[in-house]
């Protein structure tokens, strides 16, 4: 039973480091985060799409896991490219970018990872809380597609509406 146990653990222990090992540091403290989204927004303006921000940090399993189930899913990344620019910012003791995090209406209350949307001006349109696109001990991969169609452009574009 011990033995179980033990390896139980080592599991829990290992498996978050293997994630990160694979992609190695997905964010970044010591990054300008104010400075570098205002070039993702210049970017997105650009290409017609919306910001996609990742809060998270180095230090967080679920991000690592949220990073690795997209990078999996052809499906949802391909649905991300066409439709977002994305950049990931960073929460640790490092840094914890407070004032991007005021700026966009303190979007850790809800837990790490978090997404926020932002359309091409730069303005907050949804902020997610991830584990509400959770299922069992990942993410769903209908809530996380669906979280994706319905804050793209074209699903908040009033022409698609009106006949």
């Amino acid at each position: 039973m011990r033995s179980f146990l033990f390896c139980c653990l080592m599991t829990l222990i290992l498996l978050p480091l293997q994630a990160q090992k694979s992609y190695g540091d997905l964010y970044h403290p010591e990054a300008d985060a104010l400075a570098e989204i205002d070039g993702v927004i210049q970017k997105a303006a650009a290409e017609n799409k919306h910001v996609l921000l990742q809060v998270g940090g180095n230090w967080c399993v679920w991000c690592y896991r949220l990073h690795d189930f997209i990078e999996k899913d052809q499906e949802i990344k391909d649905f991300i490219e066409a439709n977002f620019v994305a950049y990931r910012v960073n929460y640790s003791r490092e840094n914890m970018n407070l004032p991007v995090l005021e700026k966009y209406g303190y979007p850790q209350r809800f837990g790490f990872p978090v997404l926020i949307v932002l359309n091409a001006k730069g303005e907050r349109l949804h902020t997610q809380d991830t584990g509400l696109l959770e299922s069992g001990d990942g993410y769903d991969q209908r809530k996380v597609l669906q979280f994706f169609q319905q804050w793209s452009p074209a699903a908040l574009d009033p022409s698609n509406y009106v006949k």
